[in-house]
């Protein structure tokens, strides 16, 4: 059952200063007991996803089916869980970790094609999600704010809401190749740029030629082929098993990625933080959780499950997510802070409410209005998107 949103948030109420030294204090204790056991849960969910893929391969050749789809896309899967943790360098300070799983050496280079070959080039991603989505979390310089690139499109009152939900149910299905292979290539290559986000066409090009190209040729071309030596339907139920595989992974993605900053309940910000501690409670109150804990459930969410302590910590291990989850929820009832954690489902709901224009996120007020304004308190005074 959906929670009900919480009254209208006023950060100027929040000791941020108090927040940001626990917090810190927090952070400290997690650095130092970083060891082995952060290497070894690495190393098994990395089996998981291999499993996975050896049992999707080995039954994908006997006839298009649903168990050797839903095995290969929870090997893919699995590469989009590494390349987010790796790739936010959760592992460089562990011990005894090998080059390949440091943020350096992740899908670096021909490593690509053996850690994570999917439909977007490694550095770009990286740039997108990691260095703008991270440093905006829920500002217009957020290249993944939900609510703001359905402006126009799946917002627009003057569609059919029936429309809205068949055009946001095409984009989960197909929403890594349609959406974030070209988003994320544009945002690498414009770096500063403020032209809309646009492909050039050299831009199109490199998208064709390294982002789809690749992807495709490997995973319905060459992995299809290997199975003409059994004969011509063998190689023919591999290609339809991979094609399921891939519409499965990004609506698995989809479903676990985008309710992470969308809702009703979650706030969108004019402003950039004033400082740390500030930054730290947009963060918490910018994103949602799930259900959390045992290595089952976490790896059916792909870890994203803990999104208000990673974006706090971008570059804790899986493990030490599960550690810390329940202390910066007790911070969070501290000081005050909204600290949303629902079942999936839930998010998912909330988000295609914001997405499709039903419904519309939180929005801090910008602090010149509040300056201007007499009867606002001082600091940032939450208001009904």
């Amino acid at each position: 059952m959906s929670s009900p949103v919480p009254p209208a948030f006023n950060i100027a109420s929040v000791d941020v200063e108090g927040f940001h030294r626990e917090l810190k204090a927090l952070r400290a204790e997690l650095d130092a007991n970083v060891g082995e056991a952060d290497l070894k849960h690495l190393r098994k969910i990395e089996r998981w996803g291999r499993i996975g893929t050896l049992l999707g391969m080995a039954t994908c050749w006997i006839a298009p089916n649903p168990f050797s789809a839903v095995a290969l896309s929870v090997g893919r899967s699995t590469r989009w869980l590494l390349m987010h943790h790796v790739g936010h360098r959760g592992y460089d300070r562990v011990p005894g970790v090998p080059a390949s799983r440091t943020g350096k050496g992740f899908a670096k280079g021909t490593r690509r094609y053996l850690d994570w070959l999917d439909w977007m080039l490694p550095d770009a991603w990286v740039y997108e999600h990691n260095v703008l989505h991270h440093s905006f979390t829920g500002e217009d310089a957020d290249p993944d704010l939900l609510e703001r690139n359905a402006e126009g499109t799946l917002r627009n009152p003057n569609r059919s809401l029936a429309l809205r939900y068949l055009q946001l149910g095409l984009l989960a299905l197909t929403w890594r190749a349609s959406y974030y292979a070209p988003e994320t290539l544009s945002a690498l290559r414009r770096k500063g740029r403020r032209d809309g986000g646009a492909l050039t066409g050299a831009e199109w090009k490199e998208l064709l030629l390294h982002c789809y190209l690749p992807y495709s040729l490997v995973q319905f071309v060459l992995f299809p082929a290997l199975f003409l030596i059994v004969g011509p339907w063998a190689a023919f139920s591999a290609f339809c098993n991979s094609v399921m595989a891939d519409v499965l992974t990004s609506l698995h993605t989809f479903l676990v990625v985008g309710p992470n900053h969308t809702g009703e309940d979650l706030y969108r910000f004019d402003t950039s933080p004033a400082n740390k501690g500030e930054r730290y409670v947009q963060q918490v109150i910018g994103s949602a959780n799930y259900r959390t804990g045992g290595d089952l459930n976490d790896f059916a969410h792909l870890w994203l499950n803990y999104q208000i302590e990673h974006h706090i910590w971008p570059d804790l291990s899986m493990l030490k997510y599960r550690e810390v989850q329940p202390k910066v929820r007790a911070l969070c009832e501290k000081y005050g802070i909204p600290y949303v954690q629902e079942s999936v489902w839930t998010r998912v709901r909330k988000m295609v409410d914001v997405v499709v224009g039903k419904r519309s996120m939180r929005k801090l007020a910008p602090r010149a209005a509040d300056a201007a304004s007499p009867s606002a308190p001082e600091g940032l005074q939450a208001h009904g998107a």
